[in-house]
Order: C-alpha cells, then structure tokens, then sequence
C-alpha cells in the first residue's frame, strides 16, 4: 500500500503564546513556522509525491503552499477529517490556564475517556483520522500503485493519534509521542500492517537542548502545556 509522510504544521502563532488554538480561524504560522515551511521542499526534494492531503486551517495550508509552488502541478486535496480536535470550550485558551482542570488530568493519562465541553472525544478524534488515513492509502495505491508516496498536514494530536494506530498502541499512551514543529513522520502501509519509519524527523537536534519552559517553542498539543506537564 501507499506510504504516508505526516506533516506537522509549521509553529504557528498560537504555538508561541502557549495558547490551545483548535479550530480558532485566523491562527498563521509565525516567522519560524514561516522558515521552517520554506525548508520543506528542499527536505522532500528526492521524494516523488503523488499528492498533499492537507486540514482546513490556515496553518496547515500555509505549511504546504512552498511545497506546492516547488512543484507545479502537484494536487493538494482539503480533508476535514484530519482537521485539529474540536477542543470546544477549551479553544483560544492559554495551556497554562488549563493545567489545574481535572479534564487535562484525564486527557492526559487516559485520552479514551476524555470528551472536551462542547467539543468531541479523543476517541472519536482518533477514529475519523484513522479512517481518513485508511481511505486516502486506498485511493493514492489505486491511482499511482502501492509504491505511492503521499503527505498530508496535519496537527500533533491528530498525528500522533495516527501514529498510535500504526504501532497498535491504545490511545491512552498516546501522550507519549512527541511530534515537533514542521517535524515528518512518516508511515509505510502494508497489507498485514504498518510500519512507522520515521517519527518527529526534524533533522534538528536544537529541541533537545536545555530552555525555558516559558517561551512556547513547541507548545501546540494538549500534551504540550506551554512545555509543562506531558511535554518532553
């Protein structure tokens, strides 16, 4: 079957000010998420990709665009079901602000009982992006043959959901993946199973360097509160 590369946005706005963006309109990369989706053709440059299967929001779309321009001609399909978790009431607010919330306790250490006021469940967030992934590997194999590569954009907890699929790990140790920034991880589907080849690849060693816990790098998921609690 087809080969998946998982995108992860480029840091956004939100990543910055530690806020859980969701579904929020209006949230950009910023100027390192910016650098970082410039960097993304030259990073796939030897890799010939049938198609960008990208979310909805801005974030993603604009990760993808230097992609798209690099390579004319390359389609980029809109895909709903890979959108960001609908956080509910929980979106536009600061991570830091939710750390004491008994949910965040639960989101953490037992993502399949977690439902966000207003929003959707884990579980349920999960099941739509599996089934997104299985569908767009069946239909990339039937038009470009199971050598096929792909990319598709996306967000850390819609990606890592995927990535626990793949490894058949249950949602509830979910939070122990970590997907940076603008980081590609990447997943070969065979008939009896897949196989996760690539996790978080960066290229850049830099985030394993001692910093501030305070200054957003790559807070983004609802394991990442503003590199506190869950976070690497």
């Amino acid at each position: 079957m087809a080969t998946l590369i998982l995108v992860r946005h480029g840091r956004s706005t939100a990543n910055t000010s530690g806020v859980l963006a969701g579904r929020t309109p209006g949230v950009a990369l910023d100027e390192r998420g910016a650098a970082q989706a410039a960097a993304l053709p030259g990073r796939l440059a030897g890799v010939p990709l049938a198609a960008v299967v990208s979310s909805p929001l801005q974030r993603c779309r604009e990760t993808v665009r230097p992609l798209l321009d690099a390579r004319p001609g390359l389609p980029l399909h809109t895909e709903e079901r890979i959108n960001e978790c609908d956080y509910g009431d929980w979106s536009g607010r600061k991570l830091a602000e939710l750390t004491d919330d008994p949910l965040m306790e639960v989101v953490q250490a037992h993502a399949s009982a977690a439902a966000f006021p207003g929003g959707e469940s884990m579980r349920a967030m999960q099941t739509r992006a599996v089934e997104a992934v299985r569908d767009w590997n069946a239909r990339v194999e039937a038009e470009h043959g199971e050598d096929a590569v792909y990319a598709m954009c996306s967000h850390g907890d819609i990606i890592k959901s995927v990535v626990a699929d793949a490894l058949g790990m249950h949602l509830d140790l979910f939070q122990r993946i970590h997907v940076d920034p603008c980081s590609l991880t990447v997943i070969r589907y065979t008939r009896l199973r897949p196989f996760v080849v690539r996790l978080g690849d960066t290229g850049d060693f830099a985030a394993l360097t001692p910093r501030d816990s305070g200054d957003g790098r790559d807070s983004g998921g609802t394991a990442e509160v503003g590199g506190g609690a869950g976070a690497p």
